[in-house]
């Protein structure tokens, strides 16, 4: 496809499309880390869209399959609701999972090895006059090199304004599978029990384990969780209630998980297991399960206060013990005084 160099025509007949558009990055589906866009005097707004073409209309996001080397064209749309010009920068850049597990895009200055580095739109900036949209074209060209695998990343609007805030930017996300043979993989690592303990010497007490969850794959994929503990033999298991899906995680990305055990028997050395489901989403948003993936750490857990009790317990048998055979050598002793007596 080649679509038409960058014009501009009346935002009348993409208003509606726009409008989507918006709603959809509001809630987070563009993945550029916000949504409609806006200057602090509220005098600027403006939405972003894809354009039609050979790949349909109203798409929620860009994706592509291209083998290494490959080349694809299509457009970006940007629509101007404000009652000023609108002068923004275009750029692509690769995504990233935030610590609160959502996807982001980084920022216009950042480095970027993957759909960032291969998306070059036709021009770096846009005008747009008030009530006015722009098409921007942009090429996807893959290097020769490119490894297999999934990639995640977007194409981005910002204010040109020197000093523009990072909050203050507006793009759609590109998911790209670059042809090859795909490898999902996920790995748990640092795994670690804590205990807690229990002042009830024969009760259960509760424990927190943690790990960090990495894709080591080269494909997007989802971790289902489960934890339990256990003790020796697999003996008093107690597991974890409902835990949340982990958030997509992109080739390379982590993310950190700690999870409460409540009702932990304390017997000595408890085992814990963590095992993952990988979910693999095509681009046609199907879900497939994978092979499980299972770790085991393990953590000594001594009864303290059981063994407090224990030792009571026993000093008094101790006692008990050494206070009959007293009172025995005593009454013995003075057995043998009487009979030393002259009668």
């Amino acid at each position: 496809m080649h679509p038409p160099r960058p014009r501009t025509t009346t935002a009348a007949g993409s208003l509606a499309r726009a409008v989507v558009v918006a709603l959809l990055a509001a809630f987070g589906l563009l993945g550029a880390g916000t949504g409609p866009a806006a200057a602090a005097d509220g005098e600027v707004t403006w939405t972003v869209a894809t354009a039609s073409g050979d790949f349909g209309s109203d798409r929620r996001n860009y994706s592509y399959t291209l083998d290494p080397g490959g080349r694809v064209e299509d457009g970006l749309v940007v629509a101007n609701h404000g009652t000023t010009p609108l002068h923004l920068s275009v750029y692509a850049a690769d995504a990233f999972t935030t610590g609160q597990g959502r996807l982001d895009l980084l920022g216009q200055d950042a480095k970027s090895t993957g759909v960032g580095a291969w998306v070059h739109p036709d021009r770096p900036d846009v005008t747009v006059r008030p009530g006015e949209s722009a098409e921007v074209p942009f090429t996807v060209a893959l290097p020769d090199d490119a490894a297999p695998g999934e990639y995640m990343g977007g194409i981005v609007t910002s204010p040109a304004l020197s000093g523009a805030p990072d909050g203050r930017r507006l793009g759609i996300r590109i998911r790209l599978r670059v042809g090859g043979e795909l490898k999902p993989s996920l790995s748990v690592q640092d795994l670690e029990v804590r205990y807690s303990g229990t002042p009830n010497p024969l009760g259960t007490g509760d424990a927190t384990v943690t790990y960090t969850i990495r894709n080591d794959g080269n494909s997007i994929l989802t971790a289902r969780q489960a934890v339990s503990l256990s003790g020796p033999f697999g003996r008093w298991d107690a597991r974890a209630g409902h835990i949340d899906d982990s958030p997509p995680l992109l080739p390379g990305d982590t993310w950190k998980v700690s999870v409460p055990v409540r009702g932990v028997t304390p017997a000595l050395r408890l085992t814990g297991t963590v095992t993952l489901v990988p979910l693999l989403t095509d681009a046609a948003g199907s879900v497939a399960p994978l092979a499980a993936v299972e770790s085991t750490a393990h953590a000594w857990t001594i009864p303290w206060a059981l063994l407090l009790l224990l030792v009571v317990l026993c000093g008094l048998v101790v006692s008990a013990l050494w206070h009959a055979g007293f009172s025995e050598w005593f009454r013995g002793g003075l057995a043998k005084r009487r009979d030393c007596l002259p009668r």
